[in-house]
Order: structure tokens, then C-alpha cells, then sequence
């Protein structure tokens, strides 16, 4: 729909066929060499890679249409006015003078937009790996527009603009043009209305930036669901299957569940480190089905079984779950070792002696949650004196109580796993197993309790690991302090404390590394500021002209920030990069503008400055108004689309790109030339 919507905008502006196809073929032959370079990196097009791709389409567009509007007023303005002698120029001729025109605006656009994502390739962790994907597909985009621009569009204008003139512009254009000059004329001879919309443009950008919270992903509306349960360690298969049973029963009683289906425990080869107490439960709802109101009942369903832990998400949820996670404390001291107990002893000692620390406050030791597990330990000296080594006692045991497989049986084309161990009777029941018969070299068996001590104790269900070594984590809560004179007094402490042999522990301050990403990050915007300042001095070679440009383009960007206050329930910290759209379109259209008034005072510098503006925005208005008709028209359909997954990411976005066009268009068409005139010199600057 977009895509047509496109065309139709495109054939509507040029109004002739040849001019519309040649704008009309570019825009996806950009777009999709920006694909084929994400598919040869190994990049995969996800949604984030799309987000990416779609906020530089205001780019190309621009890129397709100002390129092929410039030829067609370089021939209108070069066909032959009756004279006598006079030549008509050559379209070649014609489409290289407005390649040079145009050359500064195209390649000076493209350097801002990429100057304006580069604090993003500062993000790393969470947000690089979020932010990045979006930030490279844009980068690709804009250089693959550019390059299209340079050497795709004037070969094609070359063979297809043959004989075109630029055709007459069309009525409502005119008539906008003409009421769009007429106003811009009262702004002019009126510019306290200019700076009162200067004020309040900034105001308000200012005032919504302080309540601007978006979290980092919105909530993603798949159909299928993933469902984790979980229950106390230690749970019995039979036991856990029952449950899960009546979850799923009840599950499927609800309107719009369509199909439920379950995995309990762990598959033999699975990678997942979870227990027999942990399932997940896998739904699907119908198409049709209201999704706030089928979840939230959902979730009653199984609020309602005390003793399950459950957790309701999507396939996009969670692999975005690990990019979102947040640190458990601001301050964690990781205690390294290998013997359990011994860590979890050292670990409520360090903890109370980290608690006398001035500021310290809510000392937690992460404890994994324990299970009841049964412990062979074999007496050595009964293991010899039978003749049997304690290898041999725990292989025993293991076999009988756990099992082993012995080989495979094959029917009917299946294969079925053949296991030896004890009967169900005897290795549920611990004195049971202490009856267990264990083979010695003088062929009479031996009792397992006659060798071993069996017996239930607590380990932890689930162990973590730091390359080699085990760990614990004390989370520590910093009050009413300095943080960082917090962490020296930690770690004065932690040389102080006797660690057994191989046992040590490290500080994390999590606060302290988000306070380097965000100055990492300051750092970059502020690198990526100064040159786009340098980038717009290049263009103009006048430093009031850059620094009024650099001054106005962030306000084309309140339209979007409005957007992202009114929709702040169902919008993402993803789409404010739907501001890169409007800010490429915005400092474009300030570039041509510019340009065009410097270039109307060096060939006509009797005229008053007035008379140039008003008939350089008068020749301009048209590109600029259709371009952000288009892109806004294009993204159009996203906002009526249904729940589809992955567009809660694209359907804000667009929202954010098309209320920004709004105030792009207006700053750019009425505030733009107002300050140009008033601010830098009443007769502008010719251009050097």
C-alpha cells in the first residue's frame, strides 16, 4: 500500500510518466542494495534491520525526487526563448550543470544524516546490541541513496527525459504555493511572529524532553505465547506432569485459546539447564481473539495455582528479555570459588563484615535455590576391606538409583533405548537403597549401606559459573554516600578479609559503568555536533548561516517528541529514531533553500532580500511540500495496520517520522527563510 501510495504522489508531483519512473525506480534500487550489503555482512533483515531501513526512506525519497525535479527546471529554463543564434543545450549538458547544483546539497546531507547516528555506535552492551542493527541498516541505506543519486538517476534521466520539459504544476500545488508565499510575505514584513513560533517550538521541545521515559522495547502482541512454570526443587515427574495437566485444562476453557500444547522437564540432548520441576506451556490464540483481554485472563488462570511460578512472554520477548535485564544492585561483590559450602560459609561472612561499611545498606546474598539430593560418600576403609574400590560403590549406586543404558532394541522401524536400574519400590526409598547389593571380587555381593552412607542433603538446583570457577553474588545497596568512596572502602575490606586458598572475590559497580556509557555517549553527540556545525559551514562557507541552520533543524524535531508524549503507553525508546527521518528531510530542505537564495543574490543582487526569499522558497516550496506528503502518505497505512508482530516497533515509529514532517515542513518553509533574512543580513550573502 505505501509503495503505491508512492508512485501515485511521485506521477501526481511530475505529471509526466518518464520524469515519475525514473524518481519512481530509484527509491527501491537504493533500498535494496542497502539489503543485499546487510545479506553479504551475514546480517539477518529483522525488525530492528527494517525499523532501520524505513527511517531512511525519507531520505531516498527526497534523494529520488529533488535529484529528477532539479533536471526538469534545468530544462525548462534552458529550452531555447525565440532569439536569434541561440543553441538549445543538450540534455546531457543540461542533467551534468544540475548534477554539479545539486552535488553540494546531496553530499552534504548524506554527511549530516551520518554524523547524526554516530553517538549510537558508542552504545555498547545492552543498547549496542539493540540500537546497532537499526543504526547500520540507516547508515547503508543513506549512503546507497546517495550513491544512486550520483550515478543511477542522471543515466536514467539521460535515456528516459529525452524531449520532456518540466510539465506546468499543478493546480492545487499552485494555489498552495501562492498561499504559502502570500503568508511567508506577512511573516517577513512581521518577524516577531517568527521569533514567537521560535519560542514556543523551543519551550515546548525543551519541556517534553524532561518527561520523555519510554522504556527501551515495547510490548510485542505475538499470537503464540510461551508460558514458564516452575515449582519447588525437588518436585516428582509425576507430581509435575499432574500439575501442568490442570494448568493446561484450565488454559484451554479460555475464549480465544485456540491450542495448548506442553514440554516438561528437560529433553535428554536439550540445552536448557532446568530441572523436572520446570515446564513451559506453549499457546496459541485465535486470529480473532481480543489479545489484552485473552491474556489478562490468562494470567488470572494462573495466578490462581499457589506454589507455580509463572511467566507469560512471546518469541520476541524473550530473546530480547537478556538485552532488557537490568542489574540486580547497583553494587555487586562476587565471591569466587569451588566448594559449595565453603562459599556459601565465606559468603555470610564477607556479608557481615561488608555491613559495618558507612553507606552500605540491603546486603543480599543471591543464594540459588536448594533441592533435596541424594549423597553417596563411601567408607574407604569398609571398601577395602571388601576389595572394591569407591569408584566402583558410587558406578554401583548411580546404575541402580539413576540407571544406565546397556544398548537399543529395535521394532518396527523405532528404536527404543534399553536401561537397567532398581525397581520404582526400591529407589524411592532410602532405606531401600541402602539394601542394594554391590558386586565384590569374591563373587558375594555387599550391601551399599555396608560400604556407603546414603543420605537426602541440599544442593543448589542450579550452579553458576564464571569461566572456571563458582560464584556468589552480594548485591549491595549505596545510601546517604558517595558510591565510588563506597567501593574503596569494599575493597579496602576485601584485602583485609582472610580468603581460604583459591577463593577471592572482585566489586562491579553497575552504577559506575552506566555513568561511562552515558558520558561515552555525551562525548560522541557532542563530536557529532561539532561537525555537522563544520559540515554546514562547508556548505555555506558562512558561519552564521551554520550556526542559524544548527540552530533551527532541532526544532523540526518537536512534532516528534509531541508524538512521543501522547502515545508514551504504547511507544518505545526505538521509535524516537524515527527523529533521524525527519531531521535528514529537515536539514536537506534547509540546505536547498540556502543554496538557492545565495545562488537568486549572485545572479539578480539588485533585488531587495525579501524579493530573493520569496522567490527562492516560491521555486522550492513544491519539492519540499510533495517530499513530506509522500514519506508522511507512505507511512500512512503502519498506523491502521492490525496487532501484527514486530510492528509495535514500525507502527511507532511512523507515528513519530509523520507528526515530525509536520513541524519539519512548516519550520523549513516559513521560520527558515523569515530568520535568514532578519538574522544574518538584509541583503543575503551571495554564495562564494
Amino acid at each position: 500500500m505505501g509503495c503505491l501510495i508512492v508512485a501515485l504522489m511521485i506521477g501526481f508531483y511530475f505529471r509526466n510518466w518518464r520524469a515519475a519512473l525514473v524518481s519512481i525506480v530509484t527509491i527501491p534500487l537504493a533500498l535494496v542494495a542497502a539489503c543485499v550489503v546487510l545479506h553479504s555482512r551475514g546480517a539477518t533483515l529483522n525488525v530492528m534491520s527494517l525499523t532501520g531501513l524505513m527511517v531512511a526512506a525519507g531520505v531516498v525519497v527526497g534523494d529520488a525526487i529533488l535529484v529528477v525535479d532539479n533536471i526538469l527546471r534545468r530544462l525548462q529554463r534552458s529550452r531555447p526563448s525565440g532569439n536569434l543564434g541561440e543553441q538549445p543545450q543538450s540534455l546531457a549538458s543540461v542533467i551534468l550543470q544540475s548534477m554539479r547544483e545539486m552535488q553540494g546539497v546531496l553530499l552534504f546531507s548524506a554527511l549530516v544524516c551520518l554524523l547524526a547516528v554516530l553517538p549510537v555506535f558508542s552504545l555498547q552492551a545492552t543498547g549496542g546490541a539493540l540500537f546497532q542493527p537499526l543504526a547500520i541498516a540507516y547508515v547503508l541505506a543513506v549512503v546507497a541513496s546517495t550513491l544512486v543519486a550520483f550515478v543511477v538517476t542522471p543515466a536514467l534521466s539521460a535515456i528516459l527525459l529525452s524531449g520532456v520539459a518540466n510539465a506546468p504544476t499543478s493546480p492545487p500545488v499552485r494555489k498552495l504555493q501562492i498561499s504559502e508565499n502570500g503568508l511567508l510575505g506577512r511573516i517577513i514584513s512581521r518577524p516577531s511572529t517568527a521569533y514567537l513560533v521560535i519560542a514556543v517550538l523551543a519551550g515546548v521541545g525543551l519541556g517534553l524532553l524532561t518527561f520523555i521515559r519510554p522504556p527501551l522495547l515495547p510490548t510485542f502482541k505475538e499470537r503464540d505465547l510461551l508460558i514458564h512454570l516452575q515449582t519447588a526443587p525437588g518436585t516428582s515427574h509425576p507430581e509435575m506432569v499432574r500439575l501442568v495437566n490442570r494448568v493446561t485444562g484450565e488454559l484451554r476453557t479460555i475464549s480465544g485459546v485456540r491450542n495448548v500444547s506442553t514440554l516438561v522437564g528437560r529433553a535428554v540432548y536439550g540445552d536448557r539447564t532446568v530441572g523436572v520441576n520446570s515446564a513451559e506451556v506453549f499457546v496459541n490464540l485465535a486470529p480473532t481473539a481480543n489479545y489484552d483481554a485473552t491474556m489478562a485472563a490468562i494470567r488470572v488462570a494462573l495466578d490462581g495455582y499457589a506454589g507455580i511460578r509463572s511467566e507469560v512472554q512471546t518469541y520476541l520477548k524473550q530473546i530480547s528479555s537478556g538485552l532488557t535485564a537490568e542489574a540486580s544492585a547497583p553494587m555487586v561483590v562476587r565471591l569466587y570459588g569451588q566448594d559449595w559450602t565453603i562459599l556459601k560459609t565465606k559468603a555470610e561472612e564477607l556479608r557481615q563484615s561488608l555491613s559495618g561499611i558507612a553507606g552500605v545498606s540491603d546486603l543480599t546474598v543471591s543464594h540459588p535455590i536448594e533441592e533435596p539430593t541424594l549423597e553417596v560418600e563411601v567408607d574407604i576403609a569398609a571398601a577395602q576391606r571388601h576389595g572394591i574400590n569407591p569408584g566402583s560403590v558410587r558406578r554401583a549406586a548411580s546404575t541402580l538409583v539413576n540407571g544406565i543404558q546397556v544398548g537399543s532394541l529395535f521394532q518396527e522401524q523405532k528404536v527404543f533405548d534399553v536401561v537397567v536400574w532398581s525397581t520404582p519400590k526400591t529407589r524411592n526409598n532410602l532405606a531401600a537403597i541402602d539394601d542394594l547389593l554391590i558386586d565384590t571380587p569374591f563373587e558375594v555381593p555387599v550391601r551399599l549401606g555396608d560400604v556407603a552412607q546414603a543420605r537426602l542433603v541440599p544442593r543448589p538446583s542450579l550452579i553458576k559459573h564464571e569461566d572456571v570457577s563458582r560464584y556468589v553474588d552480594i548485591g549491595v545497596n549505596v545510601t546517604e554516600r558517595n558510591a565510588r568512596a563506597v567501593m574503596a572502602d569494599i575493597q579496602t575490606r576485601l584485602r583485609q578479609f582472610q580468603f581460604p586458598l583459591e577463593y577471592h572475590a572482585k566489586v562491579f559497580d553497575n552504577r559506575e559503568q552506566q555513568r561511562a556509557s552515558r558520558y561515552r555517549f555525551l562525548a560522541f553527540a557532542a563530536i557529532a555536533i561539532i561537525g555537522v556545525l563544520l559540515l554546514l559551514h562547508a556548505a555555506y562557507d558562512n558561519w552564521r548561516l551554520a550556526i542559524l541552520s544548527l540552530l533551527t533543524v532541532p526544532l523540526a524535531l518537536v512534532g516528534g517528541l509531541v508524538a512521543l508524549i501522547v502515545a508514551a503507553q504504547s511507544i518505545s525508546l526505538v521509535a524516537a529514531f524515527g527523529l533521524l527521518t525527519v531531521f535528514g528531510v529537515a536539514a536537506r530542505n534547509q540546505l536547498m533553500l540556502i543554496r538557492r537564495f545565495r545562488q537568486l543574490h549572485s545572479k539578480q543582487a539588485s533585488s531587495s532580500g525579501a524579493e530573493l526569499v520569496l522567490q527562492g522558497t516560491r521555486e522550492r516550496f513544491a519539492p519540499i511540500l510533495i517530499t513530506a506528503l509522500i514519506i508522511g502518505l507512505a507511512l500512512l497505512p503502519l498506523l491502521f495496520m492490525g496487532d501484527i508482530p514486530g510492528f509495535e516497533i514500525l507502527r511507532p515509529t511512523a507515528l513519530v517520522v509523520l507528526s515530525g514532517m509536520v513541524t519539519a515542513t512548516l519550520v523549513d518553509l516559513f521560520v527558515v527563510p523569515a530568520l535568514c533574512l532578519r538574522l544574518v543580513r538584509p541583503d543575503f550573502p551571495p554564495e562564494k
